[in-house]
């Protein structure tokens, strides 16, 4: 889980923002729970409800936050004001309103002016721009906590849900064994509230035992679209013809589009076994016993001999995804990798460019691959 978190002078202005809405909200309200006075009672907290239906109401859910945090707290105490799930710091046409714009326009004054020590103000949002002002006001007068949502059709996302996954686990005392974690990580796809709720549930099955393999995860972990995605790569990587083709078909049949199943399962695991192969061939790199092993490598290698590999948005290599493929790729020869892509690029022309049947063509790729 990507997540952001700065510090400003002033320690009383708290953001908690971002696309991953599970833990937006479970982080806010644990702010919320610790930033409020315990002797405060009922006066310690107001809350006001950010999710506006229309611009209207935008507007007036922000004034009442000014109105609360212009309001001195009852008995000379401290409160907290709490501007929750807040629905119009996006792009949308809320948020776009002159009148919503100029509101908060008016909540950045005060926050830029301060509004004295005894109220606290929290904001919580899904969606926001951040190239508005007000987000940068945030981020200059207070303590922002961002949490965005991993993307699974990004590359280099394994490796950020591994570690979310790892600091999860190690909190509930789950030890996981290494093709059991990269099962886990792929079948939840990074989504945090599917992690915590299959994590309760495999805590709460073990008891005393803390040990989980991978056929536990199996056992427990819905497949899901993701699930079946990578499950056809492993079948893919493991010569496993017979399961790859199955998947193929269960793909189809829950209506994942032929060209999708292509370019998004079929052709990543080919081009990473290849990439893989290569290095190793290479540079004699040995099959490694875990992708860490393998990434770990990789780093050592000279700039020229990793320019080719994929890379993540921050421009560092995507070597997770390699590291898997590593520890599968003396199964395959280069040549069979190298028809296997070449058939990747006819399966795609023909399935843009001719009405054959789509199993059938992924079918001949797969055979293309996996045939001996």
């Amino acid at each position: 889980m990507p997540k952001v978190k700065t510090k400003a002078a002033s320690a009383n202005i708290h953001a908690v923002l971002g696309t991953d809405e599970a833990e937006v909200k479970r982080v806010a309200a644990e702010l919320a729970s610790n930033l409020t006075p315990p002797a405060a009672g009922d006066f310690g907290l107001e809350v006001i409800d950010g999710a506006a239906d229309n611009a209207d109401q935008a507007e007036g859910r922000v004034r009442s936050a000014i109105e609360a945090l212009q309001t001195l707290p009852f008995f000379g105490s401290t409160k907290v004001v709490w501007l929750k799930n807040v629905n119009f710091l996006g792009d949308d046409q809320k948020a776009r309103s002159a009148a919503v714009q100029s509101a908060l326009e008016e909540l950045s004054e005060l926050v830029d002016s301060g509004f004295g020590p005894g109220s606290t103000l929290l904001i919580s949002a899904i969606d926001v721009d951040k190239r508005r002002s007000f987000y940068k006001t945030l981020l200059k007068r207070g303590e922002v906590q961002v949490f965005d949502r991993l993307d699974s059709g990004r590359s280099g996302w394994e490796e950020e849900a591994l570690e979310m996954v790892q600091q999860r686990a190690k909190k509930r005392k789950l030890q996981f064994d290494e093709d059991a974690l990269d099962l886990f990580v792929l079948l939840t796809g990074g989504d945090t509230r599917q992690i915590d709720n299959e994590l309760e549930k495999i805590d709460t099955f073990l008891g005393k035992d803390r040990g989980v393999n991978t056929e536990l995860v199996r056992e427990l972990v819905p497949l899901s679209r993701a699930g079946v995605i990578f499950e056809l790569s492993n079948a893919l990587a493991a010569r496993d013809l017979q399961l790859s083709l199955k998947l193929v078909r269960r793909l189809l049949d829950q209506g994942e589009s032929a060209i999708g199943i292509l370019l998004v399962a079929i052709v990543p695991t080919i081009r990473n076994l290849l990439l893989a192969k290569d290095l190793m061939e290479r540079y004699r790199l040995p099959r490694p016993h875990s992708p860490f092993q393998f990434i770990s490598a990789i780093n050592r290698l000279p700039g020229e001999a990793t320019d080719h590999l994929p890379r993540k948005r921050d421009g560092s290599i995507n070597a997770y995804a390699l590291g898997i493929a590593a520890q599968k790729a003396d199964r395959f020869e280069t040549t069979q990798l190298i028809q296997a892509m070449q058939a990747c690029l006819a399966a795609n022309i023909k399935l843009v460019t001719t009405q054959l049947d789509h199993e059938l063509i992924l079918t001949e790729v797969v055979v293309k691959l996996l045939g001996r």
